[in-house]
C-alpha cells in the first residue's frame, strides 16, 4: 500500500469525534478515552449508518406535510385563509416580490430536499463501499451540515408575520400545522447530518468499520 492510500485506521490511530483529536486507541476492542477531553473513542461511531437511514426516513416522511399542509392561516373579517410554502412562493411570484419567492422556494423547498437526497446518496455510496471520489462526498456532507443552521428561513417568517400581524378582530395570522412538519424536517436532516460518519467514506475493508 502506498503513502496515498493510508489512512488513519490502518495506521492504528483514531480521531475524537468531540475535540479531534487525533491518537492511539488503547486497543482494538476497547479504544479509551481521548487524551485531551477524556471523551470515550470510537474507530467508527456505533450504529452510524442505521441511525442516519432512520432519521433520514423520517425527515422525509415529514418532508410532504412540511409542504402540503398550511403554514400560516390568515383571518382577514372572518374569513380564514390557509397558506402552504408553495401557495406563498406563488404568490410572491405573481405579487412582484420574486426575489424574496426565490429565497423562500430554495431555503425552504429545494434546500431541505436536497439535504435528504446528499444523505441518502451518501450513506449508499458507504454501504455499496464506492470506489474514488471521497474528497468530493466529504464536501457534500460539510456542505450539508453547514447549510442546516440557514433551514429554518420559513419558521422565522411565520414567527415574526404571526407577532406582526395582530389587528383582531379585523385581521390576525396564526401558523399552521405545517410549520410543525417543516421544524422536524429540519431538525431530523440536521440530525441526520451529526450522526453520520465521514470517515466510513474511506473505509475499504469490511473490517475497518467493524470496530467500535
Amino acid at each position: 500500500m502506498t503513502s496515498a492510500g493510508l489512512t488513519a485506521a490502518h495506521l492504528g490511530l483514531t480521531t475524537c469525534a468531540t475535540c479531534g483529536l487525533l491518537s492511539r486507541p488503547a486497543s482494538d476492542t476497547v479504544p479509551g478515552h481521548c487524551p485531551r477531553c477524556g471523551a470515550s473513542l470510537h474507530r467508527r461511531h456505533p450504529d452510524a449508518i442505521q441511525r442516519t437511514w432512520a432519521l433520514t426516513i423520517a425527515a422525509a416522511i415529514c418532508y410532504i406535510p412540511a409542504n402540503a399542509l398550511p403554514v400560516m392561516i390568515t383571518t382577514v373579517a372572518g374569513s380564514a385563509t390557509p397558506d402552504t410554502i408553495m401557495g406563498g412562493v406563488v404568490f410572491l411570484f405573481t405579487s412582484g416580490s420574486w426575489p424574496l419567492g426565490l429565497i423562500v422556494l430554495i431555503a425552504s423547498v429545494l434546500i431541505p430536499l436536497g439535504k435528504l437526497l446528499a444523505i441518502a446518496w451518501l450513506l449508499i455510496a458507504v454501504q455499496r463501499r464506492a470506489l474514488g471520489g471521497e474528497r468530493a462526498r466529504m464536501r457534500t456532507i460539510r456542505l450539508v451540515r453547514l447549510i442546516g443552521r440557514w433551514s429554518m428561513l420559513d419558521i422565522f417568517v411565520d414567527t415574526f408575520t404571526v407577532a406582526l400581524v395582530q389587528l383582531a378582530p379585523l385581521m390576525s395570522v396564526q401558523p399552521g400545522l405545517g410549520v410543525v412538519f417543516f421544524g422536524a424536517v429540519v431538525v431530523l436532516t440536521m440530525l441526520a447530518a451529526e450522526s453520520f460518519d465521514p470517515r466510513l467514506l474511506w473505509d475499504r475493508n469490511p473490517l475497518e468499520s467493524t470496530h467500535d
